[in-house]
């Protein structure tokens, strides 16, 4: 079962990612330099989980995307299934729950871009796309690695917004930090410890990396 639970986990946390990242750039770029009215609201939505409790967004997701919701009878009728308690919807409530620590991360980068190298590349012809990965990508490459790093290590050690969506279904939506939540349930204090304690582990590594490369990163402005 824990064997299931770390696949299910890391499997979670990659699509997750793979998703923030897709649709995190282009929200990360127009908050860099949008001068927009929208920028302030628009911040302010991305950054409410990280103040909301996460049973708070938890219930309002599943209501949404519960077969009585918008999402869900809509997913239903198109699939046929359900989005609650599937791992569908768990993705779906990860990338909400984890779009602040990618973007953010993100848009900070991209503050700190060098526009005159951007506009150089401009003038010489080059598309915005062909721009975007051989001048801002290099640039913002310790943004996009911390945002990398940190939106995979916030949606592996979620609880409470995949409890409420996913439910605790082994093989299908039971991830390590409810797995671990069962085996103390059931007093199983030796198999939480240990699933503890890989957590445990896997965050200190996180945080050596992030601080790690900000360490580096203002080092280099120092030079």
């Amino acid at each position: 079962m824990d064997a299931a639970a770390v696949w299910v986990t890391l499997k979670l946390a990659s699509i997750t990612v793979l998703l923030l990242l897709l649709f995190g750039l282009p929200l990360a770029w127009w908050l860099a330099h949008t001068r927009s009215r929208l920028k302030v609201p628009m911040e302010a939505v991305t950054a409410l989980p990280l103040v909301l409790p996460p049973t708070v967004l938890g219930f309002y997701l599943l209501i949404m995307l519960g077969a009585h919701g918008p999402f869900g009878k809509m997913w239903i009728s198109l699939t046929g299934h359900p989005l609650s308690f599937s791992f569908t919807g768990l993705v779906i409530a990860s990338c909400l729950y984890s779009l602040p620590f990618v973007v953010q991360p993100l848009q900070a980068a991209f503050e700190k871009l060098d526009q005159h190298a951007l506009e150089a590349a401009w003038t010489l012809g080059a598309s915005h796309l062909r721009a975007f990965f051989t001048v801002v990508v290099p640039q913002a490459r310790r943004g996009l690695l911390t945002a990398i790093v940190l939106g995979f290590a916030h949606t592996v050690g979620e609880f409470g917004v995949v409890l409420m969506v996913g439910g605790n279904i082994p093989g299908q939506t039971q991830v390590l930090s409810i797995a671990i939540y069962e085996h103390v349930e059931v007093l199983e204090y030796g198999a939480a410890h240990k699933l503890s304690a890989v957590l445990l582990l896997f965050s200190f590594v996180v945080l050596f990396i992030v601080y790690g490369l900000n360490r580096r990163w203002h080092g280099g402005l120092r030079v």
